[in-house]
């Protein structure tokens, strides 16, 4: 099996706040089924800790994977990045090897496969909520499955403003509105970006009807938004979905440095790391 490092061996997933993830039980299921002797812890770190942490990292380290808010601080820090990151502007892996502090977006194939997984595999019109990095990586996400139309509703409207020169550079036209504020919408999909419990919108019950929502929180479960699903009937993709799919990407970064290329026995990986939420 190709290693990124030799020697490295230690990996942890980084944020503010972490205590909530399941990260480490997905990745250690999966070093566990591959027979690889790694560590993945959890560290609370902030955007300002942030360089000090990845300075501090010795040779033991193969690699980081990041959630809020780290996203976009991480990348002046980087050395390379891959392509997906330089078009969304948002990391959540980093590689560390003898290339230096690599950074790659596994998010955009996660939201994607998490789609495809569900049984849509096109989008016309999308409603994202929250205007941040990974409002980002949805909308690249849902262009991969031809959405041509996005209205991202915000709380600060003039923070989420870039996301329409993203969408412009994946041939999507984007539109934001203020937070809650999407009324005579009738997107395919509803994306929620918003960290769990943060949610406050009530959504009309032909919305929920009609348009499928992805929730990207899993923590509480199920969100509010859910549960406005759930009472119509309406089709969900829970956001465990995106946590094992973007998370199957990271392993392949770490494994063989290269979020393209597939794990050895990777069917059995993911069942791994399903039974090991479900356990």
């Amino acid at each position: 099996m190709p290693d990124p490092g030799a020697g490295r061996t230690r990996l942890a997933v980084l944020g503010s706040p972490i205590e909530h993830s399941k990260s480490p039980l997905i990745h250690r299921a999966a070093y566990a089924l591959l027979g690889l002797p790694w560590s993945y812890e959890r560290a609370e770190v902030t955007g300002a800790e942030l360089a000090d942490y990845l300075g501090s990292r010795d040779a033991s380290w193969r690699g980081l994977s990041l959630t809020m808010p780290l996203k976009r601080e991480v990348l002046p820090l980087l050395t390379e990045r891959d392509a997906v990151v330089d078009a969304v502007g948002a990391a959540n892996t980093v590689l560390l090897d003898d290339h230096g502090i690599r950074g790659f977006n596994t998010d955009v194939a996660g939201v994607e496969r998490s789609f495809r997984d569900a049984g849509v595999p096109a989008l016309d019109s999308v409603l994202v909520l929250g205007g941040g990095a990974t409002a980002a990586s949805v909308i690249a996400g849902v262009a991969r499955l031809g959405a041509t139309l996005v209205t991202v509703s915000a709380r600060t409207p003039a923070r989420a403003e870039p996301l329409v020169a993203l969408g412009a550079r994946l041939g999507a036209e984007v539109r934001v509105r203020p937070w809650g504020d999407f009324g005579g919408l009738s997107p395919d999909a509803v994306v929620s970006t918003v960290p769990g419990g943060t949610n406050d919108l009530e959504f009309a019950p032909a919305l929920r009807a009609e348009s499928v929502l992805f929730d990207v929180a899993y923590d509480p479960w199920p969100s509010a938004a859910a549960r406005q699903w759930t009472d119509v009937g309406g089709r969900l993709i829970p956001g465990i979905d995106l946590l094992v799919n973007q998370a199957v990407g990271q392993i392949r970064v770490f494994v063989s440095g290269d979020p393209e290329t597939a794990l050895p026995r990777e069917d059995e990986v993911v069942a791994a790391m399903r039974a090991a939420l479900a356990g």
